[in-house]
């Protein structure tokens, strides 16, 4: 069968011509896009001046001017006052900077066992986290306990309600619809995680596959910036990627891309849940590497955190069993790096990022494996960027990325889900010597 004969010929259509009714849709996508390339513009660059911001932007300094006003007005930017600056000549220029003190953003990460609960600032800091063990894989259940923890969180903390709420977590996630299709080791299926978050935060809700959030992250707030093209692994309970190329992730056909659980591992026994044997996922995920080390005495219980523990104050069976692991995803990374050939390729393997013989064992087996650039992998391949922090990055990532992306739609979906209009006392934290 051909690909024509499985798919059907191409159709071809004359381009359409815009009608009255398409210019404001148009015209609202580029004023979303020129609002965000502005915020954007004072988290990479900030504090900035508005005509530094027009030279990055290209945008004219009338529109950055503009756009700067709604933005501080919506509390996601503010003038520095204390930074004024003059080169000699004309009128001093007050910098603009992200407001990382009037709003805020909720983040959520599910994994198989627990549920990650954060705060974050509009920079990406973490200002409180909490870890929400799952009672039940129900999904009523989970979202119901990282509400609690979410609304425990806001009350310690205080402050103006997040602009919304960021869901990352693995599997098969539609994200324009908020809906997880297919997490096998949940055992979820077509559940409708953005509207039942929603219904018991009463916020904005995003949802997004945890790769591709934290890919997203990298790109934001990371080490990615200034890449064209970023390969984005996650190992842990759950083995997927992503990849972007000039800032934009691919989602694939149904949002499906990046479902890499199943590659075949040379050598590997471990019976997947798929029926086959030596799958990615079942042979270098969290779950059977400590599995394996509580069977042989390692750890006290099947816990990650205690087998990282233990390499990280020198066991060396604990060591050799993260470095062996990092050599088979190693073979995964170089088989991923031929087939995309991305400038950057991140790896969010936490023993990768805190012990270097592990990060050392991931990048040699990738270079054995390699057809191409091996002899550039220190160059270009990285352990994450979100040491420490990372689950409760992905999920804010996602909502970051979202107000990166469109800042004033993301603000006018956080005012109705307040039932009121944007203003930036919805955000408001008192601050002396800002203007706003």
């Amino acid at each position: 069968m051909t690909l024509i004969d499985a798919v059907g010929p191409p159709v071809v259509t004359r381009a359409a011509v815009p009608d009255l009714e398409t210019v404001p849709i148009a015209q609202a996508g580029r004023r979303a896009a020129n609002a965000g390339a502005v915020l954007r513009a004072a988290l990479h660059h900030g504090p900035i001046a508005r005509s530094t911001i027009a030279r990055i932007t290209g945008l004219s300094p009338a529109a950055v001017t503009s756009h700067c006003v709604d933005l501080m007005r919506g509390g996601v930017l503010c003038e520095l006052p204390g930074e004024v600056r003059s080169n000699g000549a004309g009128r001093p220029h007050i910098p603009v900077a992200v407001d990382v003190t009037r709003c805020r953003v909720a983040a959520i990460h599910v994994a198989v066992q627990a549920s990650t609960v954060a705060l974050l600032d509009l920079a990406g800091r973490v200002l409180a986290t909490e870890l929400v063990p799952h009672t039940s894989t129900d999904p009523g259940v989970v979202v119901r306990r990282a509400a609690g923890a979410l609304a425990r969180l806001r009350a310690a903390h205080g402050g103006a309600p997040p602009l919304g709420v960021g869901v990352a977590i693995g599997g098969w996630v539609d994200a324009e619809s908020g809906t997880v299709m297919d997490h096998p080791r949940l055992g979820w299926s077509l559940v409708p995680l953005r509207e039942l978050l929603a219904e018991q935060t009463g916020l904005a809700v995003y949802v997004d596959n945890h790769s591709r959030a934290l890919l997203h992250g990298e790109i934001l707030l990371g080490q990615a910036r200034a890449a064209a093209s970023v390969l984005h692994l996650f190992v842990g309970n759950v083995v997927d990627a992503a990849f972007a190329t000039r800032g934009e992730a691919h989602y694939g056909a149904g949002s499906q891309a990046g479902a890499i659980g199943h590659l075949p591992i040379e050598g590997s026994d471990a019976r997947c849940s798929c029926g086959r044997i030596g799958c990615l996922e079942a042979t270098v995920s969290e779950s059977s590497l400590i599995r394996r080390a509580a069977d042989r005495g390692l750890i006290a219980r099947p816990d990650y955190r205690l087998l990282l523990h233990a390499a990280r104050v020198g066991d060396g069976a604990a060591v050799a069993m993260l470095v062996e692991r990092a050599r088979l995803v190693g073979r995964a990374v170089a088989l991923l790096t031929d087939v995309f050939s991305p400038e950057l390729v991140v790896v969010m393997d936490p023993a990768a990022a805190y012990l270097p013989d592990v990060l050392a064992a991931l990048r040699g087996s990738a270079r054995e494996h390699l057809c191409t650039v091996r002899d550039e992998v220190d160059r270009f391949l990285l352990p994450t960027a979100f040491r420490g922090a990372v689950l409760e990055t992905a999920g804010g990532a996602v909502i970051l990325d979202a107000l990166y992306r469109d800042p004033l739609g993301i603000l006018e979906r956080a005012a109705a889900s307040r039932g009121n209009s944007i203003n930036s006392e919805d955000c408001n934290i008192d601050r002396p010597g800002v203007s706003r």
